[in-house]
């Protein structure tokens, strides 16, 4: 009887056992199944929600400076997961280029993808944001300075202080030295150039009449035509891809390559301040992070694109491709050297020139130290 008494007990025990282990197994397996239900629900209501949407106009019509501004596009649209929509409109589809910054400021357009060189007249030191004084430093070290040397807080204070817009501004795709550009007859002296009538914008302009010639500025698109007809005798616009789409090859046969008038250029990103700062910490730094990722393949795509298309206009268009002659170069720097001291005498621009300065004093001695002779490495293998 002791034992059987024993044994009942064990059975019991290990009924309640059983017991116990199955509710705790259901109530494990409906909280697993709850929770399992609960987060696509949520998911599901995150996904459905309604994005951000914000329209961007670029100064582009087409070409590749347009693909780039779509670049940039494709890349907060892709890493906000759909959460934050930039719809890109085409130039002029709201506003003219001349107005996109008074449009994104009061909040007419959300934001433009254009230069800084296209509102130059409205403060000449825009200008030392892209097509400014070549201190002997590329666009990626313009964009080294805006990042890291206080480039970025000049440009706030030109913003909000000085011409009291509502703007927040990125910087992204560094472009590289422009070519002189495109003329009907070859040239191979300052003397060649004097009286020519030339495009070309910003400071490069007055530069370029410092040297003798007769300076007109005009949007991209108007170049080509205005050279056919006769208006203009020469000109530059940006990059052999961006030319040849705008068909200079078929106005013009001599292109030369390598100047000082822009030799450092990026674009510009504008948002509306107060519709920036409305946004989400997260979608501030998509905005932010994707300047910077369009502006690194941009960099990558430009040696891809320009390279090939350079090689298409000689071979295909009969274009004779020179280098611009090192007198010519040399001018332009003494050109630079008797503009810049009529812009100097405003404070602000002069504290720009000296920021830039400061940077590339310290950045170009490290670079012009630490490089190789890369021409010397080129010509082993290819000349």
């Amino acid at each position: 009887m002791e034992q059987d008494s024993k044994k009942n007990v064990a059975d019991t025990a290990q009924t309640e056992t059983t017991s116990t282990r199955r509710k705790f197994l259901k109530s494990s397996v409906a909280a697993a199944g709850a929770a399992a239900v609960g987060f696509p629900m949520i998911s599901s209501a995150a996904s459905h929600s309604k994005p951000v949407v914000l329209k961007l106009q670029g100064a582009w019509g087409g070409g590749i400076f347009k693909e780039y501004a779509v670049d940039y596009v494709r890349r907060v649209n892709e890493m906000s997961g759909g959460s934050l929509k930039i719809d890109y409109l085409d130039v002029g589809a709201v506003v003219k280029t001349a107005e996109m910054q008074t449009a994104v400021s009061k909040g007419v357009i959300d934001g433009a993808h254009l230069v800084t060189a296209y509102w130059y007249s409205k403060n000449a030191a825009a200008s030392l944001f892209g097509t400014g004084p070549c201190w002997g430093w590329t666009a990626n070290q313009l964009l080294g300075w805006i990042a890291y040397g206080g480039g970025q807080q000049l440009y706030d204070e030109l913003m909000t202080d000085i011409l009291q817009l509502d703007i927040v501004g990125f910087f992204s795709g560094p472009m590289p030295a422009q070519p002189l550009g495109w003329f009907k007859k070859e040239i191979s002296s300052v003397a060649d150039m004097k009286g020519l009538k030339y495009r070309t914008v910003g400071l490069a302009a007055n530069v370029m009449q410092e040297m003798g010639m007769s300076v007109v500025q005009l949007p991209g698109g108007e170049i080509q035509p205005a050279m056919e007809r006769g208006l203009i005798d020469a000109a530059e616009f940006n990059n052999p891809t961006s030319d040849k789409d705008f068909g200079m090859q078929d106005v013009a046969k001599n292109y030369y390559l390598a100047s000082f008038h822009q030799s450092q250029e990026s674009f510009e990103i504008i948002f509306n301040k107060k519709k920036y700062e409305s946004l989400s910490a997260e979608h501030k730094a998509i905005l932010k992070y994707a300047a910077e990722a369009a502006s690194a393949d941009m960099s990558w795509k430009a040696q891809d694109r320009y390279s090939n298309d350079l090689v298409a206009l000689e071979k295909e268009h009969g274009v004779k491709v020179h280098r611009t002659p090192n007198d010519i170069m040399l001018a332009q720097l003494e050109a630079w050297d008797k503009v810049l001291p009529k812009f100097m005498k405003d404070p602000y621009f002069a504290k720009v020139v000296e920021s830039q300065k400061a940077w590339m004093k310290r950045v170009g001695a490290f670079e012009l130290t630490n490089a190789p002779d890369y021409e010397g490495a080129y010509n082993h293998y290819f000349k």
